[in-house]
């Protein structure tokens, strides 16, 4: 059941997103999270989402009615993940969680952030 914070990302679902981001590049990738029991289970492409060299724009309004959805993930090529201003500006408007993995995409690769990009950690669970 979707609601409460989140606390964890499933493995499978952190792998996908840095699997996503490897696969992506020279270009961001970009999706939404889904979490359940505050746990982040799946990351979603929206339909239309544009994958550029300095961003990754959603097209939010594709995004169904859908009380799961949590936040957002990107990839920043570069090999940074502290969020830009303009995913702090993303963050504040959209989500309660969200996710930056970066190049090389390794298991440690990445980081969360709170709605105002101060950094949240999240355990990753097997499942």
């Amino acid at each position: 059941m979707p609601g409460g914070p989140v606390r964890a990302i499933r493995r499978s679902a952190l792998e996908l997103l840095l699997q996503s981001g490897r696969t992506s590049l020279p270009k961001e990738f970009g999706g939404v999270l889904r979490a359940y029991d505050g746990v982040i289970t799946e990351v979603l492409v929206l339909p239309g989402t544009e994958q550029g060299a300095r961003a990754a724009l959603f097209k939010f309004y594709m995004l169904p009615v859908d009380m799961s959805v949590v936040g957002t993930a990107h990839s920043h090529p570069s090999g940074v993940y502290w969020p830009s201003a303009a995913d702090l500006e993303l963050f504040d408007r959209f989500g309660r969680i969200h996710i930056i993995c970066c190049n090389p995409f390794k298991s440690n690769d990445w980081q969360a952030y709170d709605p105002r990009g101060r950094v949240r950690e999240l355990e990753v669970v097997e499942g």
